[in-house]
This record gives C-alpha cells, structure tokens and sequence, in this order.
C-alpha cells in the first residue's frame, strides 16, 4: 500500500473517529431542551458529557492536523472554499465549551437559560453544518487550474448538501438520545428513550435517502463496490440500534448508532477515493496524488501516528471506564449540598 493511500485512510479514520465520540455530544446538546422539566434535569443531561466532551472534541484538532500535514493542497483548497461553514463551526464550538465552564458559575435562572441557548445552538449548527461540507466534498466544488475554489452560495448550499446537513443532525440528536438513555435513570432516561424512538424514523428515511443519492451520483467510482457494501452496513446498524433502543437495551442502542455514523461518513470517503476534493469545473481536481506532502513527510509522520493513536485511544477508553455510571436527579441534588 501506498504511503498516500495509507494517509487517506488515516484521515478518514479520525474524522469518523471525530464525528462518532462528538456526533453523541452535539444530540446530548441538541436534546437538552427537549428532555429538561427543571434545572435539575438540564444538570443532568449536560453532566451525561462532562468528563467527556473536551476529550471527544480533541479528535477534530487531530483530524485537521493530519489533513493538513498528510494532504496541504486538500486542506488549503477545503478551507478556503467552505471558510465561512467552517468559521461558523468554530464560533459555535467555542460558544458550546464556554458555556459548559460559565453555565454553573451562578445561580440566576436568567445567566443559566442565555448559556443553555449557547449550548444548544453550538450543538445543533456544528451538526448541520459539517453534514453541509462533507456531502459538498463528496459532490465537488468549481476549482481552477490551480486548484483555487471559485464556489458561490449554490455550490455549497443546495438540495443534496442540505440533506446531508439534515441527515447528521438528526442522526446526531438520535445518538445523543440513546446516549443519555445509557447515561442516565428514571424519568430521564425514559424520556430519552422516547425521543430515540420518535426522531428514529425520520433520521432513518433521511439517511437512506442521502445514501441512496450518493451510491448512484457515483456508482462509476473507483471503490463504489465497498461504498455500497458499507452503506448498507449504516442502514442496517441503524435499523438494528432502534430496535436495541425500543426493547431498552441501550448499550446495543449506542452501539448500532456508533457504527451507523462511522459507516456512514466511511461510505462518503469510499466514493471519494482516489479523489479528496472534486472539481465541477473539469479542471483542478484534487488526488492523493497531487494532494499530497512528500514521501519523506508522509513517512515521518506515519511513525509519530504509531506512536501517539494508540496512546489517544487508550486514554479515551480508560476515561469512558473511569466516568461509566449512570446519572441520576438524586446525584445533582446531594452534590448541590
């Protein structure tokens, strides 16, 4: 296999790693105002991903590390072309983290309901807006010669790119439901599981129509055979993890809905390679090839990731063992004394 080849795994790889660990945190944040009765149980809710979130949302910063060190052309031309989507993915991020650390600084209801109004916008425009730029990816934007984007507000937001935006958002909230339903007992988790089961149908049609539309705009590509064989996988894994939600088995639950992601954004990669960026306007598409660093940098590179990846995803386990017991209003209300 080829040092390329190997990298573009790679970055697929920590962007599905990305999407899967903080798609749960922007449903949990999505979902705060629709399983909430009192401040207790928005305490509740957002204390699901407390020990958690900061660590899930590393694995974008490493993703976009990776890209840029592995594929500089990619990343130039990706950033410049959906630079406004991507700021606006930053300030919500940025919005979400502060009010995680300011929410409980005081006790006014009114201080509490701005920052739960942060956390909610930060979660759910994230999600809609990297399901805009992945399935815009995946569709091409118009480039020149020099692989210079030249896209408008059509190229970036039209029918298919909204669907997809639509597709994780939903898919999000639904992961983030189960989430919490795992995370948590009582009414809440009762209420989280009824949230699943209801945004279930319309994430499912959503996501089988995004795939449906993606596998036949490129049933010609290079890996369309495997692309149809993990599309498949995500409806099926999605399918299966509604079910494992309707009979209260939460843990198979969370389950299907983490491989239902990962198959999903993996599918996206699949009808992608060898291609990174296509161009609509017949000139400038981007490859692995003339998207990539060097050899020699790819190579450097490859044994400081057999180094640190492991020791990532070590860390992540050892903190989802540490911070493993569910939730309860009881636990917010003795803490609080």
């Amino acid at each position: 296999m080829e040092l390329t080849q190997l990298w573009f795994i790679l970055v697929a790889f920590f962007f599905v790693g990305y999407f899967v660990l903080d798609g749960f945190d922007f449903g949990v944040g999505m979902a705060l105002p629709l399983l909430s009765r009192d401040d207790t149980d928005r305490r509740v809710v957002i204390n699901t991903i407390g020990p958690v979130w900061d660590l899930n949302e590393t694995w974008v910063i490493v993703a976009g590390a990776v890209l840029f060190a592995a594929f500089p052309e990619w990343y130039a031309s990706l950033f410049s072309g959906m630079y406004l989507p991507l700021l606006l993915i930053l300030l919500a991020l940025i919005a979400r983290g502060v009010s995680f650390e300011f929410r409980h600084q005081r006790k006014h209801a009114g201080w509490k309901r701005a920052f739960d109004r942060m956390i909610i916008v930060g979660s759910l425009a994230p999600a809609f807006l990297w399901g805009l730029i992945f399935t815009g990816v995946v569709q091409g934007l118009p480039m020149t010669a020099d692989h210079d984007v030249r896209a408008g507000f059509t190229d970036i937001v039209n029918p298919y790119t909204v669907l997809g935006g639509v597709t994780l958002t939903l898919l999000c909230l639904v992961h983030g439901a189960v989430f919490i339903a795992l995370k948590t007992d009582g009414a809440i988790r009762t209420r989280a599981r009824r949230l699943a089961a209801g945004v279930g149908a319309p994430a499912a049609a959503a996501a089988v129509g995004l795939l449906v539309w993606t596998l036949l705009e490129h049933r010609d590509a290079a890996l369309a055979g495997p692309a149809l064989v993990v599309g498949v996988l995500a409806a099926l894994a999605l399918v299966g993890g509604l079910a494992a939600n309707l009979v209260g088995r939460e843990g198979l639950a969370f389950t299907g809905l983490a491989v239902t992601t990962a198959a999903a954004i993996s599918t996206l990669f699949l009808v992608l390679f060898p291609t990174v960026l296509p161009s609509t306007s017949g000139v400038g598409t981007l490859t692995i090839d003339n998207a990539s660093s060097t050899d020699y940098t790819l190579g450097v590179m490859l044994w400081v990731a057999a180094f640190t990846t492991p020791l990532v995803i070590g860390y992540q386990i050892w903190t989802y063992w540490v911070f493993r017991r569910r939730l309860t209003r009881e636990h917010i209300a003795s803490a609080a004394h």
